[in-house]
């Protein structure tokens, strides 16, 4: 559908929208204190996905002019997927799933965990030459860093064993920049909030830096570092991944895959809009420039959607990173039962324990519905289904 203007009482700027669901008192709220922040280029985006954030909303495109806000960045910098595309078909996986999740399990850690030993592709990441220009509050993290590079993490991280509609076999993950991201955005957050006075910002959730200052320049130093970090993670893992799958179902022997993706979904970039240069926020979007490859997932017993993007400029060539959740993990611990995620995850090999409860299918958007919600923005290449599926 294409986008509708939003009439979001005391805004100051559009809100042009893919939103197909009534929004709430809340979420109007936190349109409206973007829409007054000075800093704001032309309009806020919102995707099909949108839900509650803090400070801004999951699933909104907002522009910058000579700013960054680290909150609505979020503390999952550079958070986003990657896929490949095998060249074999669902019959390599007969009779093995579930001994295929346990050898992932077993290989790349999940949750809170680190490996052992770092990986020797992670340790001669060429990045680790620049941590000591990391923000000092880091500088004691640098061993849980490189030994957290090629792992999960937790909350609504995964891997998946998909098939696509003609029987392909492809390998997907979703994950971010780990502690050390985390440990960055906080700091940074802090420092933009003791730069305000509480009256001069609709919400301290979207106190900013000003370019030029020492604050950006640090801040936008950590942040491109960790967007490498998050990007480099997902690489990791996936060459592990591959490495499992080719242990298991061809002797060692390595494959060459038919389509990589690998793409942030929580990031800034600096990019050109409207005949201008401005500093894009994606917060649960992704870069759907003309031809530009993109992962759209669902839940965790839904389907998901390899993409090309259309280059819309009124969404700034973005459009939506995921189902988006329709209730808060609580919500969702306090109305399914166990009961309900198994037969929610019919057909997939995965945990079907209460410690995932709170990502139970029936928690999220429906994703057919949010792709028809963005025809304008994407055109589809392949629709997956999950077989197997790891959680953090």
């Amino acid at each position: 559908m294409p986008f509708q203007k939003i009439n979001v009482s005391g805004a100051k700027a559009d809100i042009k929208s893919w939103v197909n669901h009534e929004m709430s008192r809340e979420e109007h709220d936190m349109l409206r204190n973007v829409s007054r922040l000075p800093c704001l280029f032309k309009h806020v985006a919102l995707m099909p996905d949108a839900h509650l954030g803090k400070g801004s909303m999951v699933g909104s495109v907002v522009a910058t002019k000579d700013a960054v806000i680290p909150a609505t960045v979020g503390v999952d910098i550079g958070c986003g997927m990657a896929a490949v595309k095998t060249p074999f078909k669902s019959g390599i996986l007969d009779g093995k799933l579930k001994e295929l999740r346990l050898a992932i399990e077993k290989a790349i850690p999940v949750g809170f965990g680190e490996h052992k030993e770092s990986p020797d592709e992670a340790s001669r990441w060429r990045e680790w030459s620049r941590f000591s220009d990391l923000h000092k509050g880091v500088q004691d993290r640098s061993k849980k860093a490189m030994k957290q590079l090629g792992t999960l993490g937790g909350g609504n991280h995964f891997i998946e064993v998909c098939l696509d509609t003609e029987d392909n076999v492809w390998l997907m993950l979703h994950s971010g920049s780990r502690n050390i991201g985390k440990e960055l955005a906080e700091r940074h957050i802090n420092t933009a909030r003791s730069l305000w006075r509480l009256s001069e910002l609709p919400d301290p959730d979207l106190a900013y830096f000003i370019q030029g200052t020492k604050e950006f320049e640090d801040y936008w130093h950590d942040l491109e570092w960790a967007q490498s970090y998050a990007l480099k993670n997902r690489e990791v893992m996936m060459n592990l991944l591959i490495k499992v799958f080719n242990r298991m179902f061809r002797g060692g022997k390595r494959f060459r895959p038919e389509i990589v993706v690998n793409c942030h979904h929580n990031y800034v970039a600096l990019e050109e809009h409207y005949g201008e240069k401005v500093f894009v926020t994606r917060k649960g979007a992704i870069n759907a420039e003309e031809g530009i490859y993109g992962i759209i997932p669902g839940s965790m017993g839904a389907k998901s959607f390899i993409i090309k993007g259309l280059g819309n400029p009124e969404s700034y060539n973005s459009c939506s990173h995921g189902a988006g959740r329709k209730m808060s993990r609580g919500a969702a611990k306090r109305k399914f039962k166990r009961e309900d995620l198994i037969a929610q995850t019919q057909g997939v090999e995965c945990r079907k324990d209460n410690g995932v409860l709170d990502e139970i299918p029936g928690a999220y958007k429906d994703i057919d519905e949010v792709m028809r919600n963005q025809a304008d923005l994407v055109e589809i290449v392949a629709e997956l289904k999950q077989v197997v599926c790891v959680k953090g």
